[in-house]
């Protein structure tokens, strides 16, 4: 099916985290394959791996210096064919990330780059002279901390990084640039990957004036952790040339049946216009990945908010939703406080799941996984290490993956790359699995319901105006409508459902007495309604 796609579930993979298959403490491709009939057994119709290519691991992986290779740490390319081939054995789609923005320092292009200002490779990373004072060439800032620009001693210029200074950026306005990249991928669709993830996708181009970057209009009287967030970063990403070369990707992948991209957009000023920018019709993207539910935000206004503006604003793109990933803090933890954790966890997946759109699981999400806390010295991570204690960084939702209760949880029979501490080892597949109730059983049963539910998948949505902290949605697809309603607090909530067809799939805290629902605490239910029913 040409649009498999449209409506899937992706689980995500962090290869480091998953599984180690030869005891040195860090999870590998070996590892992967052998857990994969987890990821099969509870539902998901692909996998989306993080990076895993050769790379100094500066920033775990996503600086990478080859990018047709497998890092040793992970295995060789035999045993990245053998988990692809398992995985489609299993009915899986293998997703792979692609960091095409910048690069490693040590790739050897940029080596070569750096070397002098005629070289064959000179303009293939962004690079410029000071100004007159020897300060860099504008104001852009990195992602990670302070100026975006690094001196060179060597060239006797800047050049450009938004995220380490280890991570030079590619020069996307050079053709040559575009070209090789697009090669790198051809690589990876010959070997039968099924589609990629592409690393922040808003990055590619950045203004060829050098213009600097306006405040943030948004900013208030006290300043965030990261002065990152008090620009409008309107000149170094998200440039009205990246659809081009979007249009090319689309070219390339369109040449292969069956393959798909999604595209991480990081923007929070106009995060939900360029995923539909980057989404409409059938030429660009195929689905874009959002920040937009990652947020410590939680009310039934927000989500509704979030999923209307996208279909409004892009009524032929699709977004892909996701409450967790491997650079934010865990939903989980996020949303403490409203309610009792494994209540918050099977209520998120059950709201998740049936949200119009793609999503994407986090590894360890399916068990309700709580946030790491970790110390300073455990840390590992560029942004944790240079803002603690204020910002601790990702690591706390990087720790290993936990499949007993032994130690280290049955990640690995070595010393793990980060710890697995007692409340992450009590939440285990193997205290979970078969265990009515339990949140990866919740998760496997919500999964298992979608599938059975064309409407969920397919579905367009039309809320229901319902108080907080109520959400409230009906999905409806070829004469089927199911109303979708979630009590997003510990508080009972009592909705009058018109002409119901009674509970279906999985519940928590609902009962029905005539056309009365009741949610208790993070209750939530599902029930066939009438088209044009409007609960109250």
């Amino acid at each position: 099916m040409s649009d498999w796609w449209r409506g899937s579930v992706t689980y995500q993979i962090y290869p480091r985290s998953f599984q180690d298959s030869n005891g040195d403490g860090v999870g590998d491709l070996r590892g992967i394959h052998e857990r994969l009939d987890h990821v099969a057994w509870l539902g998901a119709d692909a996998i989306w791996l993080s990076p895993f290519f050769p790379s100094p691991m500066d920033d775990m992986g996503y600086d990478v210096s080859d990018y047709t290779g497998i890092d040793p740490l992970f295995g060789r390319m035999e045993d990245f064919d053998a988990l692809l081939a398992r995985a489609h054995e299993l009915g899986l789609k293998v997703i792979i990330d692609q960091v095409l923005s910048h690069s490693s320092s040590r790739h050897p292009f940029f080596q070569e780059s750096r070397q002098s200002r005629d070289n064959p490779k000179s303009e293939w990373y962004v690079w410029a002279d000071p100004q007159p004072d020897g300060s860099p060439p504008n104001n852009w800032l990195s992602v990670f901390g302070g100026s975006a620009w690094e001196w060179d001693a060597q060239r006797r210029q800047y050049y450009l990084h938004n995220f380490l200074t280890t991570q030079p950026d590619f020069n996307f306005h050079n053709p040559e640039v575009q070209d090789w990249l697009l090669e790198q991928m051809r690589f990876w669709l010959e070997r039968g990957v099924d589609g990629f993830r592409l690393d922040t996708v808003n990055f590619y181009f950045h203004d060829a004036d050098l213009r600097s970057n306006r405040p943030n209009p948004q900013n208030g009287p006290v300043p965030p952790v990261n002065p990152y967030d008090m620009q409008d970063h309107a000149f170094s990403k998200s440039r009205d040339e990246n659809i081009a070369f979007l249009l090319r990707m689309r070219k390339l992948l369109d040449e292969y049946p069956d393959r798909t991209m999604v595209g991480e957009v990081a923007d929070g000023l106009r995060g939900l216009s360029i995923i539909a920018e980057y989404t409409s019709g059938n030429d660009r993207l195929h689905m874009a990945y959002t920040f937009e539910m990652l947020s410590r935000t939680f009310t039934a206004g927000h989500f509704r908010s979030r999923i209307e503006e996208f279909f409004a604003t892009a009524p032929h793109g699709w977004p892909c939703w996701a409450f967790s990933n491997h650079d934010v803090v865990r939903h989980v933890t996020r949303w403490a406080g409203h309610g009792a954790s494994d209540d918050v966890a099977r209520l998120a997946a059950a709201m998740l799941l049936s949200f119009e759109g793609s999503v994407s699981l986090y590894q360890g999400e399916e068990l309700g996984q709580t946030e790491t806390e970790l110390l300073y010295e455990e840390l590992t991570d560029p942004p944790g290490l240079r803002f603690w204690p204020e910002d601790k960084g990702r690591d706390g939702c990087r720790t290993p993956m936990v499949w007993d209760g032994g130690p280290h949880g049955g990640f690995t029979s070595g010393k793990p790359w980060l710890p697995v501490k007692p409340p992450q080892l009590a939440r285990n597949v193997a205290a979970q699995k078969g265990v009515a109730g339990s949140v990866l059983e919740t998760y496997r049963a919500l999964l298992q319901f979608r599938r059975s539910e064309p409407a969920l998948i397919r579905g367009k949505s039309h809320f229901f105006d319902l108080p907080e902290p109520v959400l409230g949605f009906t999905r409806s697809h070829e004469g089927r409508t199911l109303a979708c309603l979630f009590n997003l607090d510990t508080a009972p909530a009592t909705l009058t459902v018109p002409g119901h067809g009674g509970l279906v799939g999985p519940s928590q805290a609902a009962r029905i007495e005539g056309d009365r629902l009741t949610l208790g605490a993070n209750g939530y239910a599902f029930l066939p309604v009438p088209e044009t029913a409007v609960v109250s």
